[in-house]
């Protein structure tokens, strides 16, 4: 089943955990000193926020798949809408290790798809995977023609 992924990069953790958890009427099921996570079902998301030196608002959006075979479907999604994708396998960050795939829409918003395999007791590498954006309408074919 696929979950919503959003991650928002705040200047204040303790302020941002005190009205995301008012709005959703629920605590971070992850809470880290510079992180917080709340996996939702009602709506169906995985919302997080952190505190990491980056500019305050949207970090990117995503899709949290539960198995492999998900996660290959919704590389295969991206691999039709014609943009850029980076494949990342056993990735640390967010406290926990996960299979990913990143790509960037056509506005520049990172997108990032991601199986969860395992929590760990760090953060790890938080860089957003840097892709060239590429307009779909002026990516080359499989034949090398621009369409």
């Amino acid at each position: 089943m696929k979950r919503l992924h959003i991650h928002i990069a705040v200047d204040d953790l303790e302020k941002n955990i005190h009205f995301y958890s008012a709005l959703f009427k629920s605590q971070p099921t992850v809470l880290e000193y510079d992180y917080a996570k709340w996996q939702l079902d009602d709506p169906r998301m995985n919302f997080a926020i952190s505190n990491r030196g980056r500019t305050p608002g949207l970090d990117h959006l995503g899709i949290q798949v539960d198995s492999a075979a998900e996660l290959d479907a919704v590389q295969q999604g991206l691999a039709d809408a014609a943009l850029p994708i980076a494949a990342q396998k056993q990735a640390a960050c967010c406290y926990a290790q996960s299979d990913k795939y990143w790509s960037v829409d056509p506005q520049g918003i990172p997108w990032e798809a991601f199986h969860s395999l395992s929590s760990i007791p760090m953060f790890g590498d938080d860089q957003v995977m840097e892709l060239e954006q590429v307009s779909a309408c002026c990516k080359p074919s499989a034949t090398g023609n621009a369409r």
